[in-house]
């Protein structure tokens, strides 16, 4: 089947820097002011989301735009999170076996169905979401949604078809290995989670994918797959009333009992401040990655820290810029040459999260990257200045916006939100929050979070210079005299 039809996505982000004639200085305030008020109008003139839940407790959410393409999908709450040590990776693996056909849809079939649509079709499986959608011409909606009701009530889950993905799955996890961004931040997860749920990958270990039979898979659908874990979001041309019908319609039919194997709610999970260690000096670069525990989805902490990690901002040495920067630690970086890149990260779960940074550089630089972005961290706790927390504000509603561009992206924000919050937060309350945020809330945050707490470190490659873990627990702090 074509590539373009069916396969796994991700999603990635771009920016443009559009400069425009010089004017004088009060059309450039006309223009501002213009600006401004576009914008703020842009914000409440966002069609609403609308909301049903059906008898089975499935909720059913979506925004119309009008557009002659829509974007449709079923996100479930249910992750790696959920699962044991014993079938980890088993939701990575039916994830892989939803498009190799249903009870009704031989695989040929199936195939030929989203091809003949000109639909695409994609997937993916994080620690805490599954997702399946599809983007399709707005006229196909209800074979659209049949086809998704269908993959999640309906898998085939035929022998053939598992053996097939169990030797692309342990590929797939060879390929992992050599990724050392995927790698060190599975670590990090070990050990900032260690003995937890969120410790283990998404994918699962190679000794579990290799045992993994089908009445494993068949006993994870049923066990998760049900109604009151489901959202079935569409954004773009698409009618609510007539997506409710499709969903009564279809997806009534799903589960809402749990079993006495289930669990509603997702296992606790403690964060530890400790560290890993895999030292290779055979590999060119290091990549360390640093992170205290940051807050879960729903705490109102995660938006001035969202303001701190665009003020560390993000560096690579690939692209331009050099030492005329905004971000003080990437105009330190390129003037002492010290890594190649470095990025922040603020990962969320629902009762906890991650906050931190991770870098990449060579085997003699690391203790000095180390040394300036727990610097860093140390400034936003005691000194971050109402200019670049301004600055930093910008760009994080900046952010926010282009991550709404297009039915795609529309539609697994509202998947992702009613999973994560509850319900839709719309872009005017997000505004809201962000300019609620002043420098010294930025401090005070950062301070809860970050000043005088024990880290997670998670290191792979020739680091030999990385600090021991007593120092860098010391660099925390700072003591003033």
């Amino acid at each position: 089947m074509a590539a373009s039809s069916v396969c796994r996505a991700g999603c990635a982000a771009g920016r443009t820097l559009l400069r425009g004639p010089r004017s004088s200085p009060a059309l450039m305030s006309l223009g501002r002011n213009r600006g401004a008020a576009t914008y703020a109008q842009a914000l409440h003139n966002i069609p609403e989301t609308q909301v049903t839940s059906l008898d089975n407790g499935l909720r059913v959410a979506s925004e119309e735009s009008g557009q002659p393409t829509c974007t449709v999908g079923v996100w479930i709450g249910v992750g790696s999170r959920y699962e044991s040590e014993k079938n980890n990776g088993a939701g990575y693996f039916v994830e892989h076996l939803a498009f190799k056909g249903t009870k009704k849809r031989p695989c040929a079939t199936f195939e030929k169905e989203v091809e003949s649509m000109g639909a695409h079709l994609n997937c993916y499986t994080s620690r805490e979401q599954t997702a399946y959608f599809m983007k399709a011409l707005s006229k196909d909606l209800p074979r659209a949604v049949e086809i998704l009701a269908d993959i999640v009530q309906n898998c085939s889950l035929e022998d053939s078809e598992i053996e097939k993905e169990r030797s692309t799955i342990l590929q797939e996890l060879q390929e992992i290995d050599s990724n050392l961004t995927d790698v060190v931040f599975d670590y990090l997860h070990a050990t900032a989670f260690q003995g937890t749920a969120l410790s283990r990958t998404v994918e699962g270990t190679t000794e579990n994918i290799k045992r993994l039979t089908r009445a494993d898979l068949a006993a994870y659908i049923d066990t998760h797959y049900k109604a009151p874990r489901m959202v079935l979001a569409a954004a773009g041309g698409v009618s609510h009333t007539e997506l409710v019908d499709l969903a009564r319609q279809h997806l009534s039919g799903v589960p809402f009992e749990y079993t006495e194997d289930a669990v509603p709610i997702p296992p606790p999970c403690r964060f530890t401040g400790s560290e890993i260690r895999v030292r290779d000096d055979a590999l060119p670069l290091a990549h360390v990655a640093i992170a205290v525990e940051g807050p879960g989805w729903s705490n109102p902490d995660n938006i001035p820290l969202l303001v701190a990690n665009f003020i560390i901002g993000h560096y690579d040495r690939t692209f331009g810029g050099g030492k005329n920067q905004s971000s003080r630690l990437a105009t330190i970086a390129v003037e002492n040459k010290l890594c190649q890149s470095f990025q922040t990260f603020n990962t969320c779960y629902s009762d906890t999260g991650l906050f931190g940074l991770h870098f990449v550089s060579d085997a003699l630089n690391i203790e000095d990257t180390l040394h300036f972005a727990q610097g860093e961290w140390m400034r936003l706790c005691t000194s971050a200045t109402d200019g670049e927390v301004k600055r930093a504000k910008n760009i994080l509603r900046n952010a926010l916006v282009a991550q709404l561009d297009g039915t795609t992206p529309l539609c697994e924000n509202i998947g992702s939100h009613l999973l994560n919050y509850g319900r839709r937060i719309s872009l005017a309350e997000w505004d809201a929050r962000i300019a609620a945020v002043d420098a010294r809330m930025v401090q005070e945050v950062c301070s809860k979070y970050i000043y005088d707490k024990c880290p997670a470190v998670a290191a792979v490659g020739p680091i030999e210079q990385l600090p021991d873990y007593n120092r860098i627990r010391s660099a925390m702090y700072w003591l003033r005299f």
